[in-house]
């Protein structure tokens, strides 16, 4: 109390500046605590936070024994849920862990997948409101706005038909920016062209899709569309097409190969996809070139057809086509139409672009993180004919073993017999276990572990499309896939699927834990925890997953089933017919595991409003 009486000069400096320092300190933890309790900037740091906790894990020997406890099935406790902004996460198109890369050929664009030990493991929730999804083919042409709630494309699109926001819906009137007044008006247009009609034509690529009206409404001609576009500043197109029950997935045509073999699609279209097809001396174009199959068609709308101050770029695109020997077929407008010649006869020849013909021990359907070649893939590199115009006409070539399987040793025998064995394990799914197979509860399907694709051909009738994997590792028969008139792409099922969370009504695997083996090997590369969180990513809230394998495998799934809150039942094999013994005494050994994803805790009270 003696101080007060003192001067100012008088007093203890040290024991006021104390006190101001402790003052100073409360009140601001106090501001600082309105600060995040009342102000945006408390959310945005939240948010900043729980990003990081998905993209990392504090010990990674934690992880690893959680993991171990989960395969054994000791961990009582399912897995926990991610953040909530996690909603639209990929593991590997991250663009907050990409934009550090580099620019060049548009490298940070492409799939980079984190180390595993560097993601948090958890499951992804759907956004707020969400309903299950509005059926085929209604959702062509609407969506429920709460599954995927990001307006900037409709608002910056909606002028030229791509989409728009009606109450609860999003509205797809079937416009795009080189067709805004609707895909049907222009595929009427490329059709006095190409044989859009008749079953020539079967599997296209539609490369920077939009929302995916194109590849929509090419369904109505029998041609099966596989659109792709990166994850970019529209962040969402991608996605959009898969709510509406359209072919597609995320990719970039940057510094690697696309994941198909090679000679896949009888038509590619670019719609103002923007891919500089002549740079670096026609990388591009040259990629283009290895996957449309001899005697398809190349079609590009928008720049630099006939563009504006974009002479230069016209040119040089019609001289590359010329170096190649693609017959032009039209020039309408700002849209221009090839055909691919069908044999190697027309390289080597003088062109300014230097191009020549890949070495013959160059394996063109060798696509999986594979960089772009300067070279021009020869034809004869693949044996037998897979020319459009010479292989059956969809539907035939449905069923007509492809050459691509001929050429493969006891191809014939296996693809048949294959054929034979999915079509009745399609209906045994259908009609003993009450898989909603031809429904149209399904639209999106996914076969992990797609070999000749006969699970898909058996599906054909159904109203679904399918999804071929074929894991990269294993013999690549996706060629074989393209050739039957389905479409897929290569992947490790080590790694994410570059696709959007909530993807797909049905997942089908046989034989889930090969894919986790080195090749020849027992030893596992990654582990089924993983892999089976990842299938609960891309998989929609009530949809299905059926797997088959060995009585062992599937205890060990059911036991995770339950970490990943799916309910899970098991059966037995269905009955086989005809075969030999070796393929019965295989088959004796399999069981069939059904699992729902769940739609209550994690997933939300997901509505069952009527589009």
């Amino acid at each position: 109390m003696g101080h007060l009486n003192l001067p100012a000069s008088k007093r203890n400096p040290r024991h006021w500046k104390l006190l101001d320092l402790v003052t100073a300190t409360f009140f601001g933890l106090v501001f600082l605590f309105f600060l995040l309790v009342f102000t945006p900037l408390g959310d945005s740091l939240a948010a900043s936070g729980r990003q990081t906790l998905l993209r990392s894990t504090s010990d990674p020997r934690q992880r690893h024994r959680l993991v171990a406890l989960i395969e054994a099935g000791q961990n009582a406790q399912p897995i926990e849920a991610c953040p909530a902004d996690a909603v639209d996460h990929m593991p590997c198109e991250d663009p907050r862990r990409n934009s550090q890369l580099s620019r060049e050929m548009n490298f940070y664009r492409e799939r980079h997948c984190p180390p595993v030990e560097d993601t948090h493991l958890c499951l992804i929730p759907p956004p707020n409101g969400y309903k299950i999804s509005v059926q085929w083919p209604q959702s062509l042409h609407k969506i429920w706005h709460a599954n995927m709630p990001h307006n900037k494309i409709a608002d910056r699109k909606g002028h030229q038909g791509w989409m728009k926001k009606e109450d609860e819906h999003f509205i797809f009137p079937g416009g795009g920016t080189m067709f805004p007044e609707g895909a049907v008006q222009y595929i009427e247009k490329l059709g006095q062209y190409i044989p859009i009609s008749g079953g020539v034509l079967r599997t296209a690529l539609d490369m920077g899709c939009g929302v995916a009206s194109w590849g929509g409404y090419l369904l109505n001609e029998g041609i099966l569309t596989l659109s792709f576009a990166p994850r970019d500043s529209h962040k969402a197109q991608i996605q959009f097409a898969l709510e509406r029950g359209v072919p597609a997935f995320v990719a970039m045509l940057g510094t690697r190969r696309l994941p198909f073999p090679a000679f896949s699609f009888d038509l590619v279209h670019c719609s103002r996809c923007l891919i500089p097809f002549t740079a670096y001396n026609a990388t591009y174009f040259i990629e283009v070139n290895r996957l449309l199959r001899p005697g398809g068609y190349l079609v590009i709308s928008g720049p630099p057809v006939q563009w504006a101050k974009q002479d230069k770029e016209w040119a040089d695109l019609q001289a590359v086509a010329r170096a190649l020997c693609y017959e032009l077929i039209a020039v309408d407008g700002n849209t221009v139409i090839w055909k691919k010649p069908t044999g190697d006869s027309c390289l080597p020849n003088q062109n300014e672009f230097g191009l020549e013909l890949c070495d013959e021990s160059d394996d063109p359907s060798d696509a999986w993180y594979f960089k772009l070649e300067k070279c021009v893939s020869r034809t004869s590199a693949v044996k037998g004919d897979c020319a459009v115009g010479t292989i059956p006409k969809w539907p035939d070539r449905l069923t007509k073993s492809p050459s691509r399987a001929v050429h493969m040793k006891n191809g014939l025998d296996l693809f048949e017999a294959d054929t034979r064995r999915w079509v009745r394990r399609v209906a045994y799914y259908k009609n003993s276990l009450n898989v909603k197979l031809g429904t149209p509860a399904i639209r999106n399907v996914m076969d992990m572990n797609a070999f000749f694709g006969s699970f898909a051909a058996a599906l054909t009738p159904d109203p679904v499309w399918v999804m071929n994997v074929v894991p990269a590792r294993k013999p690549s028969t996706l060629g074989v896939i393209y050739d039957r008139g389905l479409i897929g792409v290569y992947h490790d099922w080590c790694e994410p699927f570059s696709t959007y969370p909530r993807s797909y009504d049905l997942i089908h695997v046989a034989g889930i834990e090969s894919l986790l083996k080195m090749p020849g090997s027992s030893k596992n590369r990654c582990n089924l925890v993983d892999l089976m969180v990842e299938m609960d990513r891309i998989l929609r809230p009530e949809g299905t997953v059926i797997i088959r394998d060995s009585p062992e495998v599937i205890d060990k799934v059911a036991r995770i089933a339950h970490a990943v809150r799916w309910s899970a039942t098991i059966h037995e094999k269905e009955p086989e017919s005809g075969g030999t013994q070796m393929e019965k005494d295989t088959q004796n050994c399999v069981r069939i595991g059904i699992a729902a994803a769940d739609n209550i805790y994690r997933k939300g009270e997901a509505g069952n409003g009527q589009a």
